[in-house]
């Protein structure tokens, strides 16, 4: 059971119960990190509107993104996130193999080089990020361009915050339907895998 409360809608200002419509519409249900988040609505909508910049702009593939997200997850030992996230990885065209082995990935050869560089990222960064080295980043250098280094290191920062958040609040998986009040014409079995992945944690 999680330690605190998640709010449902009837509990939250009108300006967050249209969030969470909105949440709703796309998903089917309000995710249980957000319901949390929610008892402080400054912080929750600010997380938002920075969740869906990192995973929704830039020109790194939100494929890619998902991909070290699954990765930062694994290592973290979030069950939550991986719950969300890995459905989401292999809508995107990752392996049920991949997924489940990507701890190997060093050995595999259905990785790219940059798919590696990126993934070696998300582990040196999640376990120490100190001990990024200056030939690691020159590695990564050859396969990304500067933005698209900021735009991996904050889908790996950004997961690393929502796993310790919920790792600590021992989080439980979304059901469909949770969390909201069902708006005309929302289904909880068909929300678009990536109308925004702002709805997907």
């Amino acid at each position: 059971m999680s330690r605190i409360s998640k709010l449902d809608r009837s509990e939250v200002t009108p300006d967050m119960a249209a969030l969470y419509d909105k949440i709703f519409a796309q998903r089917g249900n309000v995710p249980n990190m957000f319901r949390t988040m929610a008892h402080r609505p400054e912080i929750f909508s600010t997380m938002m509107a920075h969740f869906a910049a990192v995973l929704n702009t830039g020109t790194v593939s939100t494929k890619l993104k998902e991909l070290i997200i699954v990765r930062t997850s694994q290592l973290n030992v979030t069950p939550y996130c991986l719950a969300s996230h890995t459905i989401l990885a292999r809508n995107l065209g990752w392996s049920d193999d991949q997924l489940s082995n990507l701890s190997t990935w060093q050995t595999r050869e259905d990785f790219t080089p940059a798919e590696k560089a990126a993934l070696r990222l998300a582990e040196t960064v999640t376990l120490d990020a100190n001990s990024l080295s200056d030939e690691q980043f020159a590695e990564l250098q050859s396969f990304f361009s500067d933005g698209e280094i900021v735009e991996l290191l904050c889908s790996i920062g950004l997961f690393n915050y929502f796993n310790r958040f919920n790792n600590a609040l021992r989080m439980e998986p979304t059901k469909p339907g949770e969390g909201g009040c069902e708006t005309p014409g929302a289904d909880p079995n068909s929300a678009p895998v990536l109308a925004e992945t702002i709805a997907s944690c």
